[in-house]
C-alpha cells in the first residue's frame, strides 16, 4: 500500500477483529516476541544502563546529524563507493533504477528494508522492467500474496504456515503436488530451494542498513536467516538503501545500540548474523560485489528532525512497542494503513507523511505507557502521539461526534457536582447487563467486555471513608 493512500483505519481495524486466522497468528506474538524480550533483559544486568546508552549515541547523533552525514559519505568515497543524496521518496526510487540500469542488471535480490516499503521501491524497478526477488523469508512470503509487511520484524506475522503451505503450492508448481508442507521447517527448506538459483543469478543485491557508520564508513545489516550477507556478496553491484538517520558515530557506538536491538526485537543477546560492509571488493578481498553505492533518503525527515517530534528519529526499527501494544496484539498491522504501524508508526506516519493522512493512527492507543517502557531507546510515545493528537485537533481533522464528547466531557468537568452525579449515573448503569453495550462506544464494546463497578466511583468511596467531602 502506498504511503499516499489514505487510510481507513476504524474499517480496517473492524475488519481485522473479525478475522479468526488473524487472531489466531496475533496470539503467537506473547510467547514468540513479549516473553522473549522480558527473558533477554532479565538476563544482563545492566540492561537499562544500556537503553541509557543507547538513547545517548542516538540523542548525540541527531544534535549533529549533518556531521556524521558528510563523515560518512567522506568515508565510503575513499573507500571507491558511491553516496547518492535523496530528497524525496521519487528520488531515491529513480537513482536506484538508474543504477541498476548502468549495471545491465536483469534480475535484482534484495533484503528486507522498511525504507524501501517506504518508497514503494519494488514497485518501481518492476515497472521497469527488472526482476525483483525478496530473499527475506517473510518479505518472500508476501511478495508472493502481494501484500505489504504487517510487522517490521516479522513481515508475514499475520500469517498462519498452514496458509503458507498453501501459497507455496500455489506458487512452486513444478514441485511435486504430494510432498509435505505441514512443518515449519519444510516450508523454509522449500523457500531456500527456490531462492537458491536467484541468489546465483543476481546481478544487483539491494539491502537496508541498521546503523551507517560515519568513521569506518561502514553499513551494518542483523538478520537471522543471512540472506542479507548472500544478497550483497554474491551481485556485481549492492545497493544499500537507508535513511539519514540511521548513522551513528563510530563502531563503539554501533554496538552499544546492537546491545539493546536483539533483544528487545527477537529476544536474542545478538541477532544470528551482523553483517558489516565497506565499499565495493578490494584487491586482497576474497569475495564481494564490485560496484558499491549508498542511496541515503531525507523523507521528510529533516522536517521531523526540526519538530517537537524529533525524539521519533531515535528508533532503532526494534518493534518490542508494537509487540506489547494491545492495540496492535488485537488488529495487526495492516489496519494502519502505512509502512510503519503500532505505536512507532502512530508518530512516525504523521510526522513523515503529514497528519491529514494519519490523523487516525495517534487515536489508536490506550496510553497504557508499555510502548514507552519497553523502548530500547527511550522515546516517549504517548507524548508523541498526544503532540499528534493535539495537531489534528487544531486542524478539525477528528471526526465531529469525538469533538462533541471531548465538549461534553470538558463541561462535565468543570461541573464538580454534575460530574459526580454522571459518574454515579454510569457506575449504576454498567452493573445491569444489558446496559454495559454503551450505545455510542458499540464498536469498541463489542469485543471487549467492561469491568464490573465495584463500590460505587472513586468519589463515593473516599466519602464513605470521610477522606473527602460529598
Amino acid at each position: 500500500m502506498s504511503v499516499k493512500t489514505k487510510p481507513r483505519f476504524k474499517q480496517e481495524a473492524q475488519e481485522a477483529l473479525a478475522d479468526p486466522q488473524l487472531q489466531r497468528a496475533l496470539g503467537n506474538i506473547r510467547e514468540g516476541f513479549v516473553k522473549k524480550r522480558a527473558q533477554a533483559a532479565e538476563n544482563i544486568q545492566n540492561f537499562e544502563a544500556l537503553r541509557a546508552r543507547a538513547r545517548a549515541v542516538k540523542d548525540h547523533t541527531l544534535d549533529h546529524l549533518a556531521v556524521y552525514l558528510e563523515r560518512f559519505e567522506a568515508q565510503v568515497l575513499a573507500q571507491g563507493g558511491q553516496v547518492h543524496w535523496c530528497e524525496r521518496a521519487e528520488d531515491a526510487c529513480e537513482t536506484i533504477a538508474q543504477i541498476c540500469a548502468g549495471a545491465g542488471a536483469k534480475t535484482i535480490t534484495k533484503g528486507k528494508s522498511m525504507v524501501s516499503e517506504e518508497i514503494d521501491l519494488n514497485a518501481h524497478l518492476e515497472a521497469q522492467g527488472f526482476t525483483l526477488v525478496e530473499t527475506d523469508l517473510g518479505e518472500y512470503i508476501i511478495q508472493l500474496r502481494e501484500e505489504t509487511p504487517s510487522h517490521i520484524v516479522a513481515p508475514a506475522l499475520h500469517l498462519t504456515k498452514e496458509s503458507v503451505a498453501q501459497d507455496f503450492r500455489r506458487h512452486h508448481s513444478a514441485l511435486p503436488a504430494e510432498r509435505s508442507l505441514d512443518q515449519g521447517e519444510a516450508l523454509v527448506a522449500e523457500a531456500r530451494k527456490m531462492l537458491r538459483e536467484h541468489f546465483l543469478s543476481a546481478d544487483v543485491g539491494i539491502t537496508g542498513a541498521n546503523m551507517l557508520v560515519a568513521e569506518t564508513g561502514q553499513t551494518l545489516i542483523v538478520t537471522n536467516e543471512g540472506n542479507g550477507d548472500l544478497t550483497q556478496v554474491l551481485p556485481r553491484t549492492h545497493i544499500v538503501l537507508a535513511s539519514i538517520e540511521k548513522v551513528v558515530p563510530s563502531p563503539e557506538d554501533a554496538l552499544a545500540i546492537l546491545r539493546v536491538l536483539g533483544r528487545s526485537a527477537t529476544g536474542q543477546s545478538m541477532s544470528a548474523y551482523t553483517t558489516w560492509s565497506a565499499g565495493p571488493r578490494q584487491s586482497e578481498d576474497a569475495d564481494g560485489p564490485e560496484h558499491f553505492h549508498v542511496v541515503l533518503l531525507d523523507g521528510g525527515r529533516s522536517d521531523l528532525l526540526a519538530s517537537p517530534a524529533r525524539a521519533m528519529l531515535r528508533c532503532i526499527r526494534c518493534g518490542a512497542c508494537m509487540n506489547h501494544c494491545p492495540v496492535y496484539s488485537a488488529i495487526g498491522g495492516h489496519a494502519y494503513g502505512s509502512t510503519y504501524m503500532g505505536p512507532m508508526g502512530a508518530v512516525l506516519s504523521p510526522g513523515l507523511f503529514g497528519i491529514d493522512a494519519h490523523y487516525d493512527l495517534p487515536q489508536a492507543s490506550s496510553f497504557c505507557g508499555r510502548c514507552a517502557e519497553v523502548c530500547p531507546v527511550q522515546i516517549p510515545l504517548p507524548d508523541l502521539m498526544r503532540h499528534f493528537r493535539e495537531a489534528a485537533f487544531e486542524k478539525r481533522l477528528d471526526p465531529k461526534l469525538a469533538r462533541w464528547a471531548l465538549a461534553l466531557w470538558a463541561f462535565l468537568a468543570k461541573q464538580p457536582w454534575l460530574y459526580r452525579l454522571s459518574s454515579r449515573i454510569a457506575a449504576a448503569c454498567l452493573r445491569v447487563p444489558l446496559l454495559r453495550r454503551l450505545p455510542l462506544a458499540r464498536s469498541w464494546t463489542r469485543h471487549r467486555s467492561l469491568p464490573l463497578p465495584e463500590g460505587g466511583t472513586f468519589m463515593a468511596q473516599a466519602a464513605r471513608s470521610n477522606r473527602f467531602p460529598s
